[in-house]
């Protein structure tokens, strides 16, 4: 930033904290802008939110928890009604600690929603192999959804970029960020694609595919994101893309 640059944005910054009327001091215009100074480069902002994504080892466990819960009592009991609640309720307990905790409880409520959908379907239809289908049908939205965003042009990993630098569409100004983020966009495709692959044959094939199910979701659920991702995050080390669109926000600011 010039001198000329700061003496101007001091100023205004100045100006806003004198509201007429003696009111709140209302924050600078271009305040909202200011994450895009914390990245230099699109992969530094990608491998940031993705960092975020994961969750951590604590996030991937919650995931893995009431599936495993449910897989197990099911193949042990066969029976569905008490399968379900061993999940649901490994889900709500996983709950509870998190807000006793005061931490978040993005992933452990996507887990929740998750098991209590999956045993909905296995409850009406009887059938513990239907607690899959869920999953595998959205799997198959997910991985349908971001080929598309490819194809047209808008890939899903564009917004990540536009949830830093304030601005969710001067990404696709540049050539090569819009390619850059169709390459990890189709790493996204991947895993839901591979999971489709090979959890629907066995939904299909006749007999009780319940135990086979659980444990091909448990297996390609988390450490075939993980495996994605630090596919990604490796592709992020070999660039430094500029962001797009820092300038235009602090201009806007200082006006």
């Amino acid at each position: 930033m010039s001198e000329r640059e700061a003496t101007e944005t001091a100023a205004g910054t100045g100006a806003s904290a004198a509201a007429p009327g003696g009111g709140p001091a209302r924050e600078p215009a271009g305040a909202s802008a200011a994450p895009a100074s914390a990245h230099d480069t699109v992969e530094a902002a990608v491998r940031a939110q993705l960092s975020k994504a994961l969750g951590g080892v604590r996030g991937m466990i919650e995931a893995a928890v009431p599936t495993i819960g449910f897989t197990a009592t099911y193949v042990a009991s066969k029976d569905i009604k008490l399968s379900v609640g061993v999940g649901v309720g490994a889900a709500v307990v996983l709950l509870l600690v998190r807000l006793v905790q005061r931490t978040s409880v993005q992933f452990v409520l996507n887990s929740l929603v998750g098991i209590a959908i999956a045993a909905f379907f296995a409850l009406r239809s009887g059938k513990a192999e239907d607690a899959f289908l869920p999953g595998i049908m959205l799997n198959a939205g997910y991985a349908a959804a971001m080929i598309f965003s490819i194809v047209v042009r808008w890939p899903l990993v564009g917004f990540i970029i536009g949830s830093v630098t304030g601005d969710p569409t001067a990404w696709r100004s540049d050539p090569g960020i819009v390619r850059l983020c169709s390459r990890l966009t189709w790493l996204l495709v991947l895993p839901c694609a591979l999971r489709v692959a090979v959890q629907y044959p066995i939904y299909l094939s006749s007999g009780d595919q319940s135990g086979l199910l659980g444990a091909a979701k448990i297996a390609m659920g988390w450490p075939l994101q993980v495996a994605a991702l630090a596919t990604m995050v490796w592709l992020l080390t070999r660039g430094r893309t500029p962001l797009p669109a820092g300038e235009d926000a602090g201009e806007s600011g200082a006006a």
